[in-house]
């Protein structure tokens, strides 16, 4: 008898099993389903027109814009070298290179102006009455409501000749004629850093907010300096902050067009206006799409060294 209640508790016990495997499929399957339509809006909103731009960036360009449907690399090997016209010698793109060297450090200057902008203005705003951070908050994120163009606009009326600044200082008499400041990189750097200030600003802020500041009375109490608390204290807590913030500018100042458009003219052109000139009055698509496969890849290693640099942050900070 104990033998046959074991051998029908075995039993019972393999087809409770079995049923809790199949309503487990059943399960996964049902979410898989209700998930569908969204990774199929995913797939043809993102990776769908990516794998167009891969598919073109091997394809000739065609004779009136567009693309001929015959493969070829000339578009990956036009992005850094050229074929001389007359004896077919090859040599970088000097023109190319220049661009992304500007592009590359137009957006880095960018990222450490806005970092030293940011992180005092995030600090004022950490340390304001808690009635009051809501207030400045808001007053960050205004620009934000307004176009991108109009902001760029605005800033071209200030640095334009006629402008307010070349006004203001003239009327100081610090300058005999009006400084030529529109269409040059510092233009652009200038138009850069203001639209994305903010987007430095608001996670220094998040880091700063949740700080707790006694550990700075505590720094002076054990005879630090200003200097030593800020680089001892205050910056290894909010390094992740001021991480997501640098990339957070870095990444669309690489990528950024219309700035560089209104500001910097022919003469400064960037990565985005490189783009933007070989689908336009260039007709070569191909090019086009490997320049814009060649900026993913330089966000793609931004990316990479900021999950690298939180990753290594984050277990720093859980060891120490």
């Amino acid at each position: 008898m104990t033998a046959l209640a074991s051998s029908e508790t075995a039993v019972a016990a393999a087809r409770e099993h079995s049923a809790e495997q199949e309503a487990r499929r059943r399960d996964v399957v049902r979410r898989w389903l209700l998930s569908a339509p969204a990774l199929l809006i995913i797939f043809l909103g993102a990776v769908g027109p990516l794998v167009i731009v891969v598919v073109y960036s091997f394809l000739a360009p065609g004779d009136y814009g567009g693309v001929s449907w015959k493969f070829s690399t000339d578009a990956w090997f036009n992005v850094l070298f050229e074929r001389d016209i007359f004896d077919d010698s090859i040599g970088f793109a000097s023109a190319n290179i220049s661009i992304f060297w500007r592009s590359v450090l137009l957006s880095f200057y960018t990222t450490v102006l806005a970092l030293l902008v940011g992180f005092p203005t995030a600090f004022f705003i950490a340390t304001r009455p808690e009635r009051q951070r809501d207030l400045w908050v808001f007053a960050i994120t205004i620009p934000f409501w307004t176009n991108l163009l109009i902001r760029t606009l605005a800033i071209m009326e200030l640095i334009r000749n006629e402008g307010l600044v070349n006004l203001v200082l003239i009327k100081l008499g610090l300058i005999d004629r009006p400084i030529q400041i529109l269409f040059t990189d510092s233009a652009v750097m200038m138009g850069m850093l203001y639209v994305y200030l903010p987007l430095m600003v608001l996670p220094i802020y998040a880091s700063l907010e949740r700080f707790d500041f006694r550990l700075v009375e505590a720094g002076y109490d054990l005879y630090a300096n200003r200097f030593q608390v800020l680089r001892r204290v205050i910056l290894p807590i909010v390094k992740p902050g001021i991480v997501a913030g640098s990339i957070l500018v870095f990444i669309p100042s690489l990528g950024a067009y219309v700035t560089p458009r209104l500001l910097g003219g022919n003469k400064s052109m960037m990565l985005g206006n490189l783009m933007e000139l070989q689908f336009g009055q260039a007709r070569n698509w191909p090019l086009g799409a490997a320049l814009a496969l060649f900026l993913t890849a330089l966000v793609t290693v931004a990316l990479i060294v900021y999950v690298r640099a939180v990753a290594a942050s984050t277990r720093k900070a859980a060891h120490g």
